[in-house]
């Protein structure tokens, strides 16, 4: 069994997009996949509880089925940071939780794709941070960079603190979310000639795009972290 931890250089940024596209290309490259959402805000009470449309989409998008409960075993109804949405629940997160959900998800898969909250840095608590997630469950990274002014300077920052945290940076998707930005060309050579780190795939600024479109996007990229 092989994972990956899924970070954005923002939030908004496609990271579930992304997190769910490649659990459906590694099911395509004969994989059993599941997804995870440690920790998410902003939910809808439901007859079963509260549900995030984020932790939704990797459960829908993962070729083995789960339970919610450890798909997401963090979620808040408050679309806020996690760390104030969790104080205002009363509720502490708690890395032994979100271990023994991982431990739980990861019995039969093959992959296991892991989206943080935010960007890289949100905390989660007084002493806890989103960093501590992936050191926790030992997973390398992907960043995906949302394509758009100020993208540079997130994505050198992030994967600085990335490799500062003593985490590998397994490679990295360009995200188009602003059709108007300029000079894409340019920033995606200036970051792959300054990340470091393998350009996995670039998607397009595409928002009715099939998930057949997506993940034939991805495939490449499965299959070099294969």
């Amino acid at each position: 069994m092989h994972g990956f931890f899924v970070t954005g250089t923002d939030t908004g940024i496609g990271k579930t997009r992304v997190t769910a596209g490649l659990l459906e290309a590694f099911a395509r490259d004969r994989r059993k996949t599941v997804g995870m959402k440690p920790v998410a805000s902003g939910a809808a009470a439901t007859h079963e509880g509260l549900r995030n449309d984020d932790a939704l989409a990797l459960q829908a998008a993962a070729s083995e089925r789960r339970p919610y409960a450890l798909v997401n075993p963090y979620c808040f109804a408050p679309a806020v940071a996690p760390h104030l949405a969790a104080l205002e629940a009363g509720v502490e997160i708690s890395l032994d939780v979100i271990r023994e959900a991982y431990a739980g998800l990861c019995q039969g898969a093959d992959t296991v794709l892991v989206e943080g909250v935010g960007g890289w840095q949100v905390p989660l608590g007084p002493a806890l941070e989103v960093p501590d997630l992936a050191r926790e469950l030992d997973l390398p990274v992907i960043l995906v960079v949302g394509m758009r002014l100020g993208c540079l300077n997130h994505a050198l920052l992030t994967a600085r603190a990335i490799a500062a945290d003593g985490l590998s940076l397994a490679g990295w998707v360009a995200n188009a979310v602003d059709p108007a930005f300029e000079r894409p060309e340019a920033n995606v050579a200036t970051l792959e000639a300054e990340l470091h780190a393998p350009l996995l795939a670039r998607l397009p600024h595409a928002p009715g795009a099939s998930t057949e479109a997506l993940v034939e996007a991805l495939l490449p990229a499965c299959r070099r972290l294969a």
